[in-house]
């Protein structure tokens, strides 16, 4: 028996939407709040070459957005152009759209802005007797009072689309995000002069000044203290800014800004990149403040991506990855103790070896307190001898043998600098085993002995490791579970990076994936979402970052282990070397985990604590 067909709709004619639709359509994803409008209104004048740009806004910018610059203005019988769409002076083929080096291009934002509120346009060239003002509802064009540069009217945002303005925020949202808008322009372009105006009174101004001056104006003193200035150029790329302390790191992902260009920009291959600098260096879900400007060619970067022009896609993505997580890396790698004694951070052979037997560092046990006693200037002789048993620790069998009867005691090459020279300062007690208190010209220096040796022996393995492989550990039993085309496509092409992890990774079926070893530092982790981890990003990031990171995390496990425990009795001599290797190590401000590994009080917070000169 046949069952009978559904009915089925009548078909629709097929028709040409009016302009004014389309247009709205369009500012449906250029225009999703007042923010908008001032973001492609401030391209706009940046554009034009203004020098001066004064952003005037009411209710939060729903009642008025008002951008004035003082560029070099559109000429009379060209502002009706203007707002028509795929309207633009900016590009006029195919090859400038592939190499765009301006802010705006597409030709929609004041045809999709006039289409959802009451516009104006006002403006003179400096060919011009005076301004003319055209109204973009009515067409009507009229003289109109006003110097070179252009003035853009906004007023009754979503006027027109009554339910678009239903979804906007209170004023004062809505004007944090103008400002906020303003100020990644700001950021950017430290040579011009933005004014924000709230209801007619300032809100914020960032006169013309210097790159390193606009950041401080624009994001605060505070910031350029806690942060570290970086530049690097690789090949094509050039990468400039600051990265925050992970010491400063934040709850809330507020401060993170990247440009390209001269275009701000939100981009997952970059913010991955920059957090995987910062993740042995970052406690649980902080979040790192950082500004980073990218410069490349503009027909290595396709801007045309989204409306907003806020996303760009690179044409190798994996050598920016490789660049940015670079350049963050490098400015991260010196610590603020090597900082304040004015040199680099350097792999040179520690002092408090974590090799050590342990008949050379456990201590006797002595009384609670003991006295310092500051050590003798080392001889040449010492330091030749101090070379020679630092050089048998490493390498027994290659290291001469000293004489019995000048042979002394092992001792930092950093013994030698006066007390006062030292970051970190000279060990004065331990406390419960676990904090090493230490004096130096500014006051009292805490260390966690167990946080602060686990980083300098994470650093040593790092710089061991070189290009070897993970040990690993075969399975018994091979670990199989169900996979995506990606991953199997993934695992294939990256069988020797997960095999330098100790991953032996193979299909089994189109659809399936099995593990048949894994690196025997991790027997107790879950192997299955280990590998689907990796191989989502090695198919997404570039893989000998994604392997550099993975060896880290088994070698920041080793480490952990290998770092002197809490309750050790170390001598002074044992802490002054600790000490001494912290101000050569790179990152050695925070453990593995991120947690701080010292703390400074000087004499002012100290005096405080016992309310001394009050």
């Amino acid at each position: 028996m046949d069952l009978p067909l559904p009915d089925l709709p009548a078909p629709r004619a097929i028709r040409e939407l009016p302009d004014e639709l389309i247009s709205q359509i369009a500012a449906g994803e250029v225009v999703e709040r007042p923010a908008s409008v001032v973001r492609e209104l401030v391209d706009n004048a940046l554009d034009a070459g203004a020098k001066n740009i004064q952003v005037k806004l009411m209710a939060g910018g729903v009642r008025a957005i008002v951008v004035e610059d003082d560029g070099c203005g559109i000429p009379v019988n060209q502002l009706p152009l203007a707002l028509k769409r795929h309207a633009t002076s900016k590009i006029a083929s195919l090859s400038d759209l592939e190499s765009v080096a301006t802010m705006g291009f597409r030709g929609e934002a004041l045809a999709a802005i006039s289409s959802v509120s009451d516009m104006a346009i006002a403006s003179r060239t400096a060919a011009d007797a005076h301004a003319h003002r055209l109204d973009a509802r009515s067409g009507e064009l009229q003289p109109a009072a006003r110097a070179r540069g252009t003035s853009v009217e906004v007023r009754e945002l979503f006027f027109a689309t009554p339910a678009r303005r239903k979804f906007l925020k209170t004023d004062a949202t809505e004007l944090a995000h103008c400002v906020e808008a303003v100020r990644r322009h700001a950021l950017a372009r430290p040579d011009v002069g933005f004014a924000i105006w709230h209801e007619g009174k300032l809100v914020d101004q960032w006169r013309a000044a210097s790159s390193e001056q606009r950041i401080a104006d624009a994001l605060g003193a505070d910031f350029v203290t806690e942060s570290r200035p970086f530049e690097h150029s690789f090949g094509p790329l050039a990468l400039t800014g600051r990265a925050g302390l992970p010491e400063a790191a934040r709850s809330r992902a507020d401060q993170q800004y990247v440009w390209v260009n001269g275009r701000h920009v939100r981009d997952k291959l970059i913010s991955h990149a920059i957090r995987s600098a910062y993740e042995d260096v970052l406690h649980g879900q902080r979040q790192p403040s950082y500004v980073l400007f990218i410069e490349i060619a503009p027909e290595l970067v396709d801007v045309n991506v989204h409306p907003t022009k806020i996303e760009v896609r690179f044409r190798d993505g994996r050598a920016i990855h490789q660049s940015v997580r670079r350049a963050f890396i490098d400015a991260l790698a010196q610590s603020r103790s090597a900082e304040a004694a004015g040199v680099e951070s350097a792999m040179a052979p520690l002092a408090f070896e974590p090799t050590m037997p342990a008949t050379l560092y456990v201590s006797e046990p002595r009384p609670a307190y003991q006295s310092y006693v500051p050590p003798v200037p080392a001889t040449a002789e010492q330091v030749r001898l101090s070379l020679v048993q630092h050089e048998a620790l490493w390498n027994p069998a290659e290291a001469p043998d000293p004489s019995p009867a000048t042979a002394a005691p092992t001792i930092s090459l950093k013994m030698k600098l006066p007390d006062e020279d030292w970051p970190l300062g000279r060990a004065i007690a331990q406390i419960q085993g676990v904090y090493i208190l230490a004096e130096n010209k500014q006051g009292l220096v805490i260390v966690d002995m167990h946080a602060a040796h686990e980083r300098v022996v994470y650093e040593r393995l790092k710089a061991r490791l070189g290009a070897t492989q993970i040990e690993s550990q075969p399975l018994l039993i091979p670990v199989s579970f169900a996979a995506t085309a990606e991953e199997v496509a993934a695992a294939e092409q990256h069988a020797d990076t997960l095999s330098k992890l100790g991953l032996d990774v193979a299909p089994l079926s189109a659809r399936t994936l099995a593990v048949r070893s894994r690196p025997a530092l991790l027997a107790a982790s879950d192997l299955v979402a280990l590998t689907r981890e990796l191989l989502a990003e090695m198919a997404q990031f570039d893989a000998s970052s994604v392997l550099e990171r993975a060896q880290h995390e088994i070698l920041a496990t080793m480490a952990c282990h290998g770092a002197v425990r809490a309750n050790r009795q170390l001598t002074l001599d044992e802490m002054n070397a600790l000490l001494r290797d912290m101000e050569a190590t790179e990152r050695a401000d925070q453990c593995n985990h991120g947690r701080p590994t010292w703390r400074q009080l000087d004499m002012r917070e100290l005096d405080a604590l016992f309310l001394r000169g009050r």
